[in-house]
């Protein structure tokens, strides 16, 4: 995924910009990014802490191009060294978008969406995203609810949305156009996301970690490729699920080897829908102790 020059014949009326994403844990925002570009490229999990890393995903319609930039969940519980850098992740990505899009449940608005809040700087165009309002028993409320939210920041939008029905998607992405500034395209039209298939082979296989696992394992277990080969359409990759104990390693194998090969399985499928062709995966689970304890650590392993 390259970035390219402006174009001779870009139309003057061409908007291009980066739109961050950004809210508390678990609201939805990577799912949202992914269906807004109509690909997986940031993973999804009800583990807190699942997205570690600035997620781009590129969409391009017509004369607009879409660049997302997914945010980690901020952490407002734990100050440790890998949340205070996902933090500064998320602290760097508002200063620095053209638009924000500030991401909460319908119906729920609690001291940790309002810490968020408080972030959003005031000279970035920011609309209120209000996800997973298909939930809503009571349509009635959010109308009011919205109302309140709303007052305590000055909002360009408000848009109630359902990313996983893909509701009022296409209504969200009218109001984002509308505050992009006129731009020509940064990156080619096909292109989906500015990472690597080796990192997004790596965060495939995180997912599925974390979906089969669940909350036995903890956080700070990550992947790491080893290497990662291609021939013509067929990709080679070798991977290690780095944790942290003995007994985290066998929650990762299982029973006779049970589990790994349900993560194994599921994250080659993800890879092949993704990649567009054939995956050969191999997983191993190797102790890696000490390796999170500090920010030092944390930069070694990518979490810039």
């Amino acid at each position: 995924m390259t970035e390219l020059n402006a174009p001779s014949d870009a139309s003057s009326d061409y908007r291009c910009g980066y739109i961050a994403i950004v809210g508390r844990p678990n609201v939805g925002k990577s799912t949202l990014m992914n269906v807004l570009i109509g690909a997986k490229v940031s993973i999804t999990s009800r583990k807190a802490q699942t997205t570690r890393h600035r997620i781009t995903g590129i969409q391009t319609i017509d004369n607009t191009q879409f660049v997302y930039v997914d945010t980690p969940g901020f952490q407002t519980r734990h100050s440790n060294a890998l949340n205070k850098t996902l933090n500064r992740t998320v602290t760097s990505t508002l200063t620095a978008a053209d638009v924000i899009l500030y991401v909460i449940e319908a119906g729920t608005f609690g001291p940790a969406d309002k810490q968020v809040m408080e972030l959003l700087p005031a000279n970035v165009p920011c609309i209120l995203v209000m996800n997973k309002s298909d939930r809503s028993k009571d349509k009635s409320v959010l109308m009011p609810f919205a109302q309140e939210v709303a007052s305590q920041h000055n909002f360009a939008s408000v848009v109630p949305v359902s990313a996983k029905q893909r509701f009022q998607l296409d209504a969200l992405q009218d109001e984002i156009r509308k505050l992009l500034p006129v731009n020509p395209p940064m990156f080619d039209e096909d292109d989906i996301t500015d990472r690597s298939e080796k990192f997004l082979a790596s965060e495939i296989v995180r997912e599925k970690v974390f979906r089969f696992v669940g909350e036995e394992l903890p956080y700070t277990s990550t992947v790491l490729i080893e290497k990662f080969e291609q021939e013509g359409n067929l990709r080679r990759v070798f991977a290690a699920i780095l944790v942290e104990r003995d007994g985290h390693k066998s929650m990762v194998i299982g029973n006779k080897g049970a589990r790994l090969k349900e993560i194994s399985t599921q994250a080659r499928l993800d890879m092949e829908r993704l990649f567009g062709g054939p995956v050969y995966l191999e997983i191993w689970v190797k102790v890696k102790s000490g390796w999170a304890d500090n920010e030092a650590g944390l930069r070694a392993y990518g979490y810039e």
